[in-house]
């Protein structure tokens, strides 16, 4: 995934991976394939791309370094840029996906450094950045929801074992086991629609 390609057509290969590895169909694959050839035609969805497009979802607040986040989550091959293949299964996901599913994806978004856990550190940026995308009106309705405070209260409920770090397993179970957290962690976070 993420090899330059200027591909005007989808080729049967990578349809059919998708059709078996998405909830999309044949026609919806096509259209997903046809409005991200119109917007990028080398078949690479850049960074730089990347934050303009998802920038505009979120006009009243500041969305890069979120952006940013979502980036790296979808290149999942980290070769700096996202193509077809590799931005249609993060949509399903973010979009589509079972709540287990979203739920995993979003652990690989909260776990910055990819060593498998979530430390209070990458919480906090992650929670910071949100906040900013949302907009600073959240921190004039209430100055004391801070990303540390936030933070605070879901390592409270889920780190099981207080070791300080969030496993996927005890991020999967805080999620399932509370409807706000779930809701806040897993909001579709792709900002795309077709």
């Amino acid at each position: 995934m993420g090899k330059a390609s200027s591909k005007s057509k989808l080729s049967k290969e990578d349809l059919d991976f998708l059709l078996t590895n998405t909830n999309f169909n044949k026609r919806q694959i096509k259209q997903w394939y046809k409005g991200f050839m119109r917007d990028c035609p080398s078949g690479q969805l850049t960074r730089k791309k990347f934050l303009e497009v998802y920038s505009g979802f979120f006009p009243e607040g500041n969305a890069e370094k979120f952006c940013e986040h979502v980036f790296r989550t979808f290149d999942s091959d980290n070769s700096g840029r996202i193509d077809f293949k590799e931005f249609l299964l993060a949509i399903n996901i973010t979009s589509a996906g079972k709540p287990e599913e979203k739920l995993e994806w979003a652990f690989q978004m909260y776990d910055i450094n990819g060593d498998g856990t979530i430390d209070v550190k990458e919480m906090v940026e992650i929670i910071t950045a949100i906040y900013n995308m949302v907009s600073s009106s959240l921190a004039q309705n209430n100055p004391e929801d801070t990303p540390e405070r936030r933070t605070a209260e879901i390592f409270d409920k889920m780190d099981e074992n207080k070791d300080g770090v969030l496993s996927k397993e005890e991020f999967i179970k805080g999620c399932m086991n509370d409807q706000f957290l779930y809701q806040m962690l897993t909001a579709d976070q792709s900002g795309f629609e077709q």
